[in-house]
């Protein structure tokens, strides 16, 4: 007896996941495949393909692109928006021409075919990376700086994808990171970061002088900013006690003619004069 009720029960749970596949098939709930990820160099082209069965004619075909809103991509055997005049198909995958960083996202192509259970539907989600070359940086360079202070120069490059590394170059030539500024041209030390873009002089001096430009460079290119120019001086110790001796004359000579006028009593005749009542 033990071994009959085993034995039907078994049945029973046999019968259940029979029904429960078929009610899966018959609406769909297929099991989803692994994402794909797709690179793209922007303006180029790109495949993304649909891992379904072979198309047949009753097969229905939808490309969605996912993300906050879902939008159609391919819908009713047209495609929509943008993509009308630069994708085609190719059987169920979708040909983009001239890729935009725009494209970059998830989506997903959906194949509906009815089957023996029902309507059948088959996913399939990629997801489009897209590479962008970097742009001309922005580069900041002061024109004037003095001799012994501290001076940062910044480039930066906000396309790139992925983010760009940076390289420093004075008149031309390459600066090397945390290196001297040239073994007989210079004797000043500087910090240069290829992730942030910053070339940082701990002690700028006159042999620092020249024109720099930055450029941001990626897997995909490259761009370099104008150069612009860097002008180091010195302080100018004796011109500026100059200035101190020149302002001191100035108003000791002003304090003399201030007593010379009291002592001659100019001060106190105008006093009285605006003192004196009208007659």
């Amino acid at each position: 007896m033990a071994r009959g009720s085993r034995h039907r029960l078994l049945l029973l749970l046999l019968r259940y996941l029979v029904v429960a596949l078929g009610y899966h098939k018959a609406y769909g709930l297929s099991a989803p495949k692994d994402n794909q990820v797709v690179t793209a160099i922007e303006f180029q082209e790109v495949i993304l393909a649909c891992k379904t069965p072979k198309k047949t004619i009753s097969s229905r075909l939808e490309w969605k692109k996912l993300g906050r809103s879902v939008s159609f991509v391919y819908y009713q055997q047209t495609f929509q928006g943008d993509f009308k005049d630069r994708a085609e198909m190719i059987d169920f995958s979708i040909r983009i021409k001239n890729v935009t960083r725009k494209d970059a996202g998830k989506y997903r192509c959906e194949v509906s075919a009815p089957s023996e259970q029902g309507q059948n539907l088959e996913e399939d989600t990629v997801t489009l990376e897209v590479l962008v070359a970097p742009a001309v940086p922005s580069c900041e360079v002061p024109t004037s700086a003095l001799s012994g202070t501290v001076i940062e120069l910044q480039c930066q490059d906000k396309e790139g994808n992925p983010a760009p590394e940076y390289t420093w170059f004075k008149d031309g030539v390459r600066l090397l990171g945390n290196e001297k500024l040239g073994s007989q041209r210079s004797n000043s030390s500087y910090t240069m970061n290829i992730k942030s873009g910053t070339l940082q002089f701990n002690a700028v001096s006159k042999l620092d002088s020249g024109e720099y430009s930055c450029e941001a460079r990626n897997s995909v290119g490259y761009r370099r900013c104008p150069g612009k120019r860097m002008q180091v001086d010195d302080l100018n110790i004796s011109g500026i006690i100059a200035a101190v001796v020149v302002v001191a004359l100035v108003i000791s000579v002003c304090g003399l003619g201030v007593c010379y006028a009291q002592r001659k009593g100019y001060f106190s005749r105008r006093i009285a004069l605006h003192l004196k009542p009208l007659q």
